[in-house]
């Protein structure tokens, strides 16, 4: 199971590890937007498989970001890890700011998956030069103001920041807020506030702070970090009264410390008017797609209401209101079920009632989590089969138990054999496993007469049937 550990300032150095050579050039894959975002998105991290796994959480649903693999990475791996932590805390995966390059790979990794990739995302992306040199035709307006900024302030300069100039910074903020246009946008408020708090971490190594300077007077500043080829400006802010100085300081900062970068990405314009206009007047040369990848099982695409099966002797269906002493009986008997390998009794979290195990059930198949079939002989519950732990990779896991007063007949293995072949041939998986404890003959003679071993280890033997 992974652990997952809040990210903050302290442990800030673990995620630059592989954020500084990461070549994804999106926003959200680096340690500044990681930290100042972190109060909305509630960012969480882990490293599995040589890899950074990041956990976000966006209006209640968990968002991962795609893995960011350290020289020896797996992104396979890492990735299957992700959908087992999900799959254990009964979640779908959803892949979040997914790079463009790494789309195709899950577009093959999902048989069933919903993608979206929306506009008030997509991060601007400029060629360094193009911002560093502000030549041709389309940039005569940058230039234009920075002649008129650099004929008021002839004697203006960019510095790098540092922690010594944090007076220099209060300062600026006090000028900004006395010209800040946005004063009754909450939005923008809130926003303002966690660019303070970032400057406050100008000296941490990750970073490079950019200041225009007028005299000792500090005029405009930025906050960039380098991650692969691209140069990612978490924070750009300069005073209105001074004209021209915004293109002033864009200029200079690439020029003075874009060296050893292609790209600038200058981020997304959060659906913001203004910020768009502003940002498509420097002339990106492409924007960041940034993909969300929701994975779908196949209960949720092929199967509205559970369907009957028959086998030679015996009916597989829905469980119904009639059934529930029945059901209750095969559930609460402790002595069969040692072998099933889950607590009926622990997972309701609550005490049992004479509905509680119906209900689990019927929730399992409308969330589309599972499918419980009640196996009749007869029209009698004996017994049930289960199609649970939906991969979202067309992989299912297949239980089956028989009330112990028809065991020895070979109804177990009729119910799984009917129940597999479903899964198989009308549900359109490619495989179902199962398991069985070592202990357990019975089940693994069952399960040996219709599929495959394919491992053990110090409690179970598993088994796997794919087409």
């Amino acid at each position: 199971m992974l652990q997952f550990k809040a990210v903050t300032k302290q442990g800030g150095g673990k995620l630059r590890k592989y954020y500084q050579n990461c070549d994804y050039g999106l926003c959200e894959y680096s340690v500044g937007t990681k930290l100042m975002w972190r109060p909305v998105l509630h960012a969480a991290w882990t490293e599995v498989a040589g890899c950074l796994v990041v956990r976000n959480e966006h209006h209640g649903h968990w968002m991962f970001d795609y893995p960011v693999p350290g020289p020896e990475g797996d992104e396979d791996a890492a990735l299957t890890a992700i959908e087992t932590y999900c799959l254990e805390q009964g979640v779908r995966p959803m892949i979040s700011v997914v790079p463009e390059r790494k789309a195709a790979r899950l577009m093959a990794r999902y048989p069933y998956v919903q993608v979206s990739n929306f506009r008030t995302w997509q991060d601007y992306l400029y060629y360094r030069q193009d911002l560093q040199l502000f030549a041709g035709r389309r940039y005569s307006g940058q230039r234009n103001h920075i002649k008129k900024f650099r004929a008021l302030c002839p004697g203006a300069e960019l510095r790098r920041l540092t922690a010594a100039d944090s007076g220099a910074i209060e300062q600026f903020w006090r000028d900004y807020e006395a010209e800040f246009p946005k004063g009754d946008n909450a939005k923008a408020r809130d926003e303002l506030e966690l660019a303070k708090k970032m400057l406050r971490m100008v000296d941490k190594s990750w970073f490079i702070g950019g200041g225009m300077f007028d005299g000792e007077k500090l005029v405009a500043l930025a906050l960039a970090e380098k991650c692969g080829e691209t140069l990612i400006i978490h924070i750009e802010k300069a005073l209105y009264s001074y004209t021209g100085v915004y293109p002033a300081m864009v200029q200079a900062f690439a020029d003075q410390f874009g060296e050893g970068c292609q790209w600038i990405n200058r981020e997304d314009d959060a659906a913001d008017r203004g910020l768009r206009t502003s940002k498509l007047q420097y002339g990106p040369a492409r924007m960041g797609a940034k993909y969300c990848f929701e994975p779908e099982n196949e209960l949720m695409r092929h199967v509205e209401a559970i369907p009957e099966l028959k086998t030679e002797r015996l009916t597989l269906s829905a469980l119904t209101e009639a059934d529930i002493p029945a059901y209750n009986a095969l559930v609460l008997d402790g002595e069969r079920n040692r072998w099933w390998g889950y607590d009926d009794v622990g997972g309701l979290g609550g005490p049992v009632e004479e509905r509680s195990f119906f209900n689990v059930a019927r929730t399992d198949f409308e969330n589309r989590q599972a499918v419980n079939f009640a196996v009749r002989l007869d029209g009698k519950l004996i017994g049930e089969a289960v199609l649970y732990r939906f991969d979202c990779r067309g992989g299912a896991e297949l239980g089956c138990r028989i009330d112990k007063a028809y065991a020895g007949h070979g109804y177990g293995t009729e119910a799984f054999a009917a129940v597999a072949n479903w899964g198989l041939y009308q549900l359109h998986l490619s495989r179902i496993v199962a398991k069985c404890y070592k202990e357990n003959g019975a089940s693994y003679k069952m399960l040996s007469s219709c599929m495959r071993k394919n491992g053990e280890d110090e409690t179970f033997f598993y088994f796997e049937k794919s087409v």
